[in-house]
């Protein structure tokens, strides 16, 4: 059978590479006949495939995440992996997503939405915080200040040339977990301890400097169960398919924040889905594998 792995040009494009180029060696060794396709000035290599081919977008970001790529392929009656436009959108806007958690019961850290002018004039911006761009994915657009008084404006401005409004959020101090999820069903938890001194930012997530513990070290089990359901929530409350990824803090307490919602996750040999997935006994030749039969069941081909 003939996939097709389209890598879409976004700000996220070196991690989206990788991504792809570990899906297609994947599926090659799970004995699928692998097309390539890199979108970067046109769309003409989405006219390319043919109806009825499997497609996995495997990137992330801007144009993958946020609904675009999603609709150029629904325009064109390809099927597709992952969440359709109207889920991918509403997940990728931080603030709409936040929203629709909290609209079912989903707890979150307290926010404000916030632009370059309101934000010094909010009360959590004088406590720890964390504020990130609406539309921003795998840390771009973030900043985490755990001393308010040592942000330089020059960061905060920086943040703000990117896009007009942001979330600010008040920072929640513990352990930090995801909760990958296939099919609707939870994959086992990973607890995410970035390097002494340092943050779990961009650099972090992919440098290898990261620990990623399967399973947790720092998490009691009944919080993972509890982490599990609640991202399974999450994935049918923003109407996602086949696959998502939720992040969450655990306070001192024990009490569960979830953070946001990942629609497509990094699938490089150092992400944390491939890592669950693992953990649960799947390689990523299998997991290619049961992608495809996700789409297949569910376009009925």
């Amino acid at each position: 059978m003939k996939l097709a792995i389209v890598l879409i040009d976004s700000p996220e494009r070196d991690v989206s590479a990788r991504s792809a180029k570990a899906v297609a060696s994947a599926a090659r060794q799970a004995g699928f006949d692998v097309i390539e396709i890199s979108l970067i000035d046109d769309l003409a290599g989405l006219d390319k495939i043919p109806k009825g081919m499997v497609v996995l977008p495997i990137s992330h970001g801007v144009n993958a995440e946020d609904g675009w790529v999603q609709t150029e392929l629904e325009k064109r009656g390809l099927p597709f992996l992952g969440s359709d436009s109207q889920s991918s959108k509403n997940c990728f806007d931080k603030w709409r997503a936040r929203q629709m958690f909290i609209g079912a019961g989903i707890k979150m850290p307290e926010a404000v939405r916030v632009n370059r002018e309101s934000f010094s004039k909010q009360a959590l911006a004088q406590k720890p915080y964390v504020l990130k761009i609406l539309s921003g994915g795998s840390s771009i657009g973030t900043l985490i200040a755990r001393d308010p008084l040592a942000v330089k404006q020059s960061q905060i401005d920086e943040l703000f040339d990117m896009e007009n409004d942001a979330v600010l959020e008040e920072l929640i101090e513990g352990a930090e977990i995801t909760v990958p999820i296939l099919d609707h069903k939870a994959l086992p938890v990973i607890e995410i301890i970035p390097p002494t001194d340092g943050e779990f930012d961009y650099d972090n997530k992919y440098n290898g400097a990261t620990q990623e513990i399967v399973p947790p070290e720092n998490v009691p089990a009944d919080v993972q169960k509890k982490a599990q359901e609640i991202a399974e929530k999450v994935h049918r409350t923003m109407g996602c398919r086949h696959l998502s990824r939720t992040d969450f803090m655990v306070d001192k307490a024990g009490d569960l924040f979830a953070l946001e919602i990942n629609t497509m996750p990094g699938l490089t040999d150092q992400s944390l889905y491939p890592k669950a997935a693992a953990a649960a006994g799947m390689d990523m030749p299998a997991l290619i594998t049961k992608f495809v039969e996700l789409v297949k069941r569910d376009y009925s081909i």
